[in-house]
């Protein structure tokens, strides 16, 4: 092992980028220069056990979040109990995340990966097998709809919850309402399949129950969206845009309550479906 001589200074651990830096540019119409802040992304490459799993570019913030949500949405494991140790490294735009998990979760994730093996890409978000994109989830339990007060000035009452994207923009954000209808917590991510799984982590890590209360994302709502809600068992999604008809037909099938928020227009409840309400 290395050791530092006596009375010498240790250099500083590499450090990823900060969540957002300031960038100079120049208008188009007289050449006058500005700064403006810009969002920053790294290349986080994930390994289970020592074998590569993927490469993500995400915002550099919350990424212990994100990796617990990641294996968790993924359906890498079951619970964060399967998780034993996670160590971050490298520097600036480039990433490394060693995650140890329980061998049950390791060979689960080694068999996934044969059967993907020799299979053509199908197109969806790299997934390289339909049976791997359309898996066979469990149906949560019915729950009841919030209160229409709870969702009443949400678009306002979000932005304590982006400063990245109030300082500079171009982020996505995923938050979680408790059970009385209080904004818990948010995270930010250039992905919004990443701002979701911070926040699915954040709520792991810091033991937060999620029974009676509701996810919110704020980019459209796609089945992959539906497909990580269930995993975490939120009874309740909440979006700015509007679904996909897949991510409907999966939010209805599987009893997950799923609610659009237009801009200017009331809530608009599309499962569960209208003939299935009391």
């Amino acid at each position: 092992m290395h050791q530092t001589p006596a009375g010498a200074v240790p250099a500083p651990a590499p450090t990823a980028p900060a969540a957002s830096q300031t960038y100079s540019y120049s208008h188009l119409a007289d050449n006058l220069t500005d700064s403006t802040a810009l969002a920053e992304e790294v290349a986080l490459a994930i390994a289970y056990n020592g074998i590569s799993q993927a490469v993500m570019l995400v915002s550099p913030t919350d990424l212990e979040d994100f990796i617990v949500g990641f294996s968790i949405a993924s359906g890498i494991i079951a619970s964060v109990d399967e998780i034993y140790d996670i160590k971050l490294s490298g520097c600036g735009s480039a990433q490394q995340a060693e995650v140890e998990i329980a061998s049950r979760a390791f060979w689960n994730l080694k068999d996934q990966r044969r059967q993907m093996a020799g299979t053509s890409g199908c197109g969806l978000c790299g997934v390289e097998a339909v049976e791997q994109a359309l898996p066979e989830l469990a149906a949560l339990q019915p729950a009841p709809l919030p209160p229409i007060r709870w969702l009443q000035g949400l678009r306002q009452r979000i932005g304590d919850f982006q400063p990245l994207g109030r300082h500079c923009g171009a982020v996505h954000a995923a938050l979680f309402m408790n059970d009385q209808g209080e904004l818990l917590l948010g995270r930010e991510d250039i992905g919004r399949h990443n701002a979701l799984d911070k926040l699915i982590g954040a709520l792991i890590r810091q033991d937060i129950a999620t029974a009676g209360g509701l996810a919110v994302v704020t980019s459209r709502c796609s089945l992959e969206l539906i497909q990580k809600v269930l995993r975490a068992g939120i009874h309740t999604l909440v979006s700015l845009s509007a679904p996909t008809g897949l991510a409907l037909q999966w939010a209805r099938r599987h009893n997950l309550n799923l609610i659009h928020l237009p801009q200017h227009s009331e809530p608009r409840v599309y499962s569960p479906a209208m003939e299935n309400q009391a």
